[in-house]
């Protein structure tokens, strides 16, 4: 199975690279994403779902003035070099508008402190989740479509609370993502009476986590709490634990909730995982969006595919706003997203190209939420508790 993600991921390229030579000048995007990396199981899918809003833009008139709108993928790799060398290239070498991306906190904090922020150019990553990107300095030109894992780590540790967890072990991989994670779900749950039996974090891509994993089992929990990526370095330490009995009980995030752990671990060895993610809100929006990506091949279930569409698409209708403008598309973004104006569905981009050439406010209402931003450029979020059934996840409960 992760032959075929690799083989999706060199597709998209490919078909980027051969429809880089345009006959008239395009309008460019870049999306940068974690094709190689601790997410390359998810990033596939993430970048299908925006290259959906690029087609829809283009099948229904194009940007601007008839222009076709070129989606430029750039591999992030899910580091901060990666994720600086790809958002380069995006902005200098290809003069990319906007920049949908990078997939992970590290390369977001880097790529946007590095390049995006000092050239102007706005930034919207559909799953950079880190707490430290609220706070970056970044002149208004930092959005994410997907709530901070402030939100997310407080909220699993709420779910768990009243689930019955009473005594967890905690293990971190040691980047923005992960410690955000893990330091937001210690407070909350601590603040609930629960108790932290262990907590520490390890680096990525060791061979071996079985003295890490026992040194957290010696303070007694049942339950390891795991913060890492399931097609990485977590499913190493989820492996080890399982071999060795340290634990009986697992509990990972969105990066944790990945396929590769069901194709590597078998779901007969899962039935004591859980893990969060972000849903999108039951809306016409939603359903707009469920049934064109399933049309277009797409898997409405995959990770991070609501957020990863509304980001391209919320480029292509700041873009459009703007006037091609790049000095002005970060403010025309909260333009087009603030709960005012005529709305403005998934897909609807030849109502919302009417309504902006007349001058009439719109509302984009997400397939992942009404992506309204708050002043740091962040969103709510919707989260849910995710079992292992056969060969897929499924939703157990929304968490609050």
């Amino acid at each position: 199975m992760k032959t075929k993600f690799i083989a999706l991921a060199g597709g998209l390229l490919a078909a980027t690279a051969l429809a880089s030579v345009p006959a008239k000048a395009d309008v460019k995007i870049g999306l940068l994403g974690g094709v190689s990396g601790a997410i390359s199981a998810m990033a596939p899918s993430m970048l299908e779902a925006s290259n959906l809003a690029i087609k829809q833009v283009n099948e229904q008139g194009g940007i601007l003035d008839g222009e076709t709108l070129e989606g430029v993928i750039g591999d992030s790799a899910c580091n901060p070099q990666g994720g600086t060398d790809a958002a380069t290239k995006a902005v200098n070498i290809e003069g990319v508008s906007v920049l949908v991306g990078p997939h992970c906190s590290g390369a977001v904090l880097a790529a946007s402190g590095s390049v995006s922020i000092p050239a102007g150019i706005t930034m919207i990553t559909p799953s950079g989740t880190s707490p430290e990107i609220t706070g970056l300095e970044d002149n208004d030109t930092v959005f994410r479509t997907v709530s901070s894992d402030d939100y997310q780590g407080r909220a699993l540790a709420r779910t768990l609370k009243d689930a019955g967890y009473e005594k967890v072990a905690v293990a971190y991989v040691n980047n923005d993502y992960g410690s955000g994670l893990a330091n937001a779900f210690k407070a909350e749950f601590e603040t609930l009476g629960g108790e932290i039996a262990g907590f520490a974090a390890h680096e990525a891509d060791k061979a071996s986590y079985r003295s890490n994993l026992a040194e957290l089992a010696d303070g007694g929990a049942d339950t390891l709490v795991l913060f890492d990526y399931g097609d990485g370095t977590g499913l190493t330490i989820l492996r080890q634990a399982l071999e060795n009995g340290f634990f009986e009980k697992f509990v990972g995030a969105d990066g944790m909730k990945s396929e590769a752990l069901i194709e590597e671990l078998g779901p007969e060895n899962l039935t004591n995982f859980v893990t969060s993610a972000p849903v999108g809100e039951k809306s016409d929006a939603l359903d707009a969006f469920n049934k064109a990506f399933q049309a277009d091949g797409g898997d409405p279930d995959a990770i991070f595919v609501t957020t990863s569409y509304d980001a391209a698409f919320l480029a292509a209708l700041a873009i459009e706003k703007a006037g091609g403008d790049k000095a002005g598309i970060a403010a025309a973004l909260r333009e087009v997203s603030n709960g005012e104006g005529e709305t403005i569905l998934p897909g609807e981009w030849a109502k919302a190209k009417k309504l902006i050439a007349a001058g009439t406010a719109i509302d984009y209402k997400g397939a992942a939420g009404d992506q309204n931003f708050d002043a740091a450029g962040d969103v709510p979020g919707i989260y849910a508790l995710f079992k292992v059934n056969g060969d897929q996840f499924e939703t157990m409960t929304e968490m609050k």
